[in-house]
């Protein structure tokens, strides 16, 4: 532990965080983000130190009945068998009880001997009540009051826990509204001594806590950020903060996470250019910079993909950007190989989990992500009609997979209509629905398929990474055009783009969509040389671009320094 501790570090919190595949402590995309952001961290050497919740049943593990339907089961795990207990304890104030909080420490190690420490707060404590001690055991779970004792936790309890270990934090990094309660443990810390204040006299050191404060948002919807009542909050938080001047940062009619971090940081950015215009017109009174999204080379790129940069592009895994000279560097021939690789890798998770036996010569169309209604992922099913008659001229096959979350009820149907398409459409094109995505299914799946398919309505996608998770392994993207694709996307190059990215055209995205697949991506895989062109030109202008490397190099600069 001594050895975090000689210098000054970046708190980086976030409620989830992706470790590894065995620790179920994210949900999705966010959490993945954080865990990239901070294995670039460890390979670049950039002093952070995460904050998260220890999460010990997990998210969900996804199980598929019979009839299609999503069904959540616990996902526990033991974190004495990843990290190490540390002797620190601190308490938080929550409903009017003292709750204990403990940590764990896990450390991301980097390529060249960089090492990242991640705490994880944990309240399963004999000190605290029965409900208490469950405060961090499920990721994102039950009602509004146990996800804002979760926030006060990572937030308030977070900043303490780093006090009390001993590390010297130069600034705070909030990955997303949820850790937007250490803001309010800050204010507090800097809070100015009451004999000396004269009526009128701000009570509170509200310049400072926003110099040390850096808030990334990624939520394109309003919709989307946290809001608690000021009846729950006052029920819950213990503070000294009056409602006046918490109604004048967090909101005058819900208590919103998201304005209450924009009202408290120096600096502020969105996760694409685009998300950044669309946060724009949420929030006009506030200024916002573009860091645009990346993945973490090493994690992401296949093994046989991997080796072959490294007898090509020596160093390529500290600087991506030396894959720009992929379509000069590559052996044609080579990439096809490493691919097929990849492909028979996938085809063999899909036989063993899935019990379907696909085809490694025809086109295989992937798509996984978060299953809900704005990343419309029945879109390639809008036209049976259409899809049937594409599929009697070329053969292909679709590899599908994600979760709903156990609360989206619009999500978990359209997992159980796919199952349903799945079986009206067995004798016409093999699909299969690989259950309980998880970092392990997204590996296998951005290497394996020779598509990634990505059809979200605009301009909701905030970025979106599976597409360039694809692109370190010569993948091309099909997607509508939203978050990262607009700036990744050159058409016939890195990929092809579905529509023109105009909102509320869905039934104009469906007819691209055939089309795209009727009149060039379908034909063209017939052409060994045409295809590998295009995934020569995938890893040179996408997998060179979009990475987190280059991310964390921004957030250096523009944040961590400023």
């Amino acid at each position: 532990m001594q050895e975090f501790l000689h210098k000054p570090r970046v708190g980086y919190f976030s409620m989830e965080i992706a470790l590894c595949n065995e620790i179920p402590t994210y949900a999705g995309g966010l959490g993945v983000l954080a865990g990239d952001t901070l294995r670039s961290a460890a390979d670049l050497r950039i002093p952070l130190v995460a904050v998260s919740l220890v999460s010990r049943q997990g998210y969900f593990r996804q199980e598929i009945d019979s009839d299609g339907g999503q069904v959540e089961h616990a996902d526990p795990w033991h974190p004495e068998a990843f990290t190490r207990s540390l002797p620190a304890k601190v308490s938080v104030v929550i409903s009017g009880r003292e709750v204990w909080i403990r940590s764990w420490l896990y450390v991301v190690e980097g390529l060249a001997g960089g090492r990242q420490p991640v705490i994880l707060l944990d309240t399963d404590l004999p000190e605290n009540g029965e409900d208490d001690r469950h405060i961090t055991d499920v990721l994102y779970g039950g009602d509004a009051s146990y996800r804002l004792k979760q926030e006060v936790v990572l937030g308030m309890g977070g900043v303490q826990m780093l006090e009390a270990l001993g590390f010297r934090i130069q600034s705070y990094h909030l990955n997303e509204g949820h850790s937007a309660f250490l803001t309010l443990q800050l204010l507090e810390r800097y809070a100015y001594e009451e004999h000396g204040l004269r009526p009128g006299d701000p009570r509170f050191d509200l310049p400072r806590v926003r110099e040390m404060c850096h808030f990334t948002t990624h939520t394109p919807v309003e919709a989307g950020h946290d809001r608690f009542s000021y009846e729950l909050v006052k029920a819950v938080l213990d503070s000294r903060i009056d409602s006046e001047l918490l109604q004048h940062l967090a909101g005058r009619e819900e208590f919103n996470t998201t304005r209450l971090a924009l009202n408290l940081s120096e600096y502020v950015n969105g996760v694409a250019r685009s998300h950044v215009a669309t946060s724009k017109r949420m929030f006009p009174e506030y200024e916002l910079s573009a860091i645009t999204n990346g993945v973490h080379p090493n994690t992401w790129t296949h093994p046989e993909f991997a080796r072959l940069y490294d007898r090509s592009l020596p160093s390529w895994r500290a600087e991506p950007e030396l894959l720009m000279r992929a379509d000069c560097c590559l052996s044609p021939e080579l990439i096809w190989d490493c691919h097929m690789v990849a492909k028979r890798q996938l085809l063999e998770m899909v036989r063993s989990r899935c019990g379907v036996t696909l085809d490694e010569s025809i086109p295989t169309l992937g798509y996984a992500r978060r299953m809900t209604q704005y990343k419309r992922p029945e879109l390639l099913f809008a036209d049976l009609d259409r899809l049937r008659t594409l599929a009697a001229r070329y053969s292909f096959q679709v590899v599908l997979a994600g979760k709903a979350h156990p609360q989206d009820a619009s999500g978990k149907r359209a997992i159980e209509h796919l199952h349903r398409l799945i079986r009206e459409l067995e004798t016409d094109i093999r699909i299969v629905f690989i259950p309980n995505y998880d970092m392990e299914i997204a590996q296998a799946m951005v290497s394996g398929v020779d598509i990634w398919l990505n059809t979200p309505e605009p301009p909701l996608e905030a970025s979106g990474t599976s597409g360039m998770k694809a692109a370190f392994n010569g993948v091309p993207h099909l997607s509508v055009l939203d978050g990262w694709w607009l700036e990744g996307h050159i058409e016939g190059i890195t990929g092809w783009a579905i529509g023109n990215g105009a909102p509320d055209m869905p039934s104009a995205d469906v007819s691209a969509l055939f089309d795209k697949l009727e009149q060039v991506v379908l034909p063209l895989f017939s052409d060994r040389d045409a295809w590998v062109s295009i995934m020569q030109g995938v890893i040179s202008r996408n997998a060179s671009m979009f990475h987190s490397h280059r991310m964390m190099r921004r957030y250096a600069a523009e944040a961590y320094l400023r």
